[in-house]
């Protein structure tokens, strides 16, 4: 008999009713539970990404300046799950996996266009609730579980992130 995984609950978003951009994840690794931040494992690429695109240090900075900087640049931050129950870190590992509210942040958020998965769990467990009106992209993941060099990740984020351009 297997013993039941303990049931996991994830993070509010990063968010204001001014973002543009929002970045769906599929549900905070163990060591971002334990640190209480998204995107907190040292080897994850997400804020060495953000930064070349924001041209800003994020890296550097702490984890409050951080939220408050991704803000200032109209970019919020979520994911698909709410809860789940997983053994380790792997999003094929989330099983009972519960939806976040997604359509509650959307009506929050009206001047949000753009929403981008971050690696394809995210965009496999939340494309079919995504409002019409705001355009997807599914990215490489910022994991380092997906081995894509990190300037191939980042040409196909800045690509998302040069939408509101085009």
């Amino acid at each position: 008999m297997m013993d039941s995984l303990p049931w996991l609950t994830g993070f509010a978003p990063i968010h204001s009713a001014q973002i543009t951009h929002l970045i769906l994840g599929s549900f905070p690794s163990e060591t971002s539970l334990a640190r209480q931040q998204y995107y907190g494992h040292a080897q994850n690429q997400f804020w060495r990404l953000m930064g070349a695109i924001l041209d800003e240090p994020l890296s550097a900075m702490d984890y409050p300046a951080r939220t408050e900087t991704l803000l200032a640049h109209r970019v919020g931050v979520w994911d698909v799950y709410s809860g789940c129950e997983r053994s380790g870190s792997l999003d094929s590992a989330i099983r009972q996996g519960q939806l976040n509210p997604l359509s509650m942040l959307f009506e929050r958020s009206p001047h949000l266009r753009y929403v981008a998965f971050n690696g394809k769990a995210a965009a496999k467990a939340g494309q079919g609730h995504i409002a019409v009106n705001i355009e997807t992209r599914t990215l490489p993941s910022s994991s380092p579980a997906y081995t894509l060099s990190f300037d191939k990740k980042l040409q196909q984020w800045q690509a998302f992130f040069d939408l509101q351009h085009g």
